[in-house]
């Protein structure tokens, strides 16, 4: 294991085993950082950031992008819908479909949660020295390639 200050061993085996353990585990505290009083589970918030960062789309578009099954979207919606978050609106093309897309209601949650979990990540952040600190501004970089391809 190295410490900070030192050089990293770059050719020691293990970098993939040390790299998805880094990140379950920031991504564990990083969940942990959610509101005690929560209404929308963590798949429910997935949906909601998804329509938050790429607009409406029809319940397919958003089960393909959440990389879900169309039945267990459906209840996901369902919830949302029932909950105040999402509305559904009739294709604009084809009258079959609906359009589902975030309400006011569903934006303010999605933007509360991303603050409160950023401002415990810039907490962290400001822990760390200027040169740790563009360590992990290309690691982000290259993480963000690696999740695209």
């Amino acid at each position: 294991m190295t410490t900070v200050g030192k050089t990293p061993d770059i050719n020691r085996p293990g970098l993939a085993s040390r790299l998805r353990l880094a990140v379950v585990r920031l991504n564990r505290r990083l969940r942990a950082q959610r509101d005690a009083e929560a209404v929308a589970t963590l798949t429910q918030l997935s949906a909601m950031a998804s329509l938050h960062r790429h607009g409406p789309m029809s319940p397919r578009e958003l089960a393909e992008r959440e990389r879900v099954q169309p039945p267990s979207m459906t209840r996901v919606i369902a919830a949302l819908a029932e909950g105040g978050f999402i509305e559904r609106n009739p294709h604009p093309t084809d009258g079959r479909q609906t359009v589902v897309a975030l309400t006011e209601t569903g934006r303010r949650y999605v933007d509360a949660e991303v603050s409160a979990r950023e401002r415990w990540l810039d907490a962290r952040l400001a822990e760390l020295s200027a040169d740790e600190r563009a360590v992990l501004c290309r690691a982000a970089e290259i993480i963000d390639r690696m999740a695209s391809l």
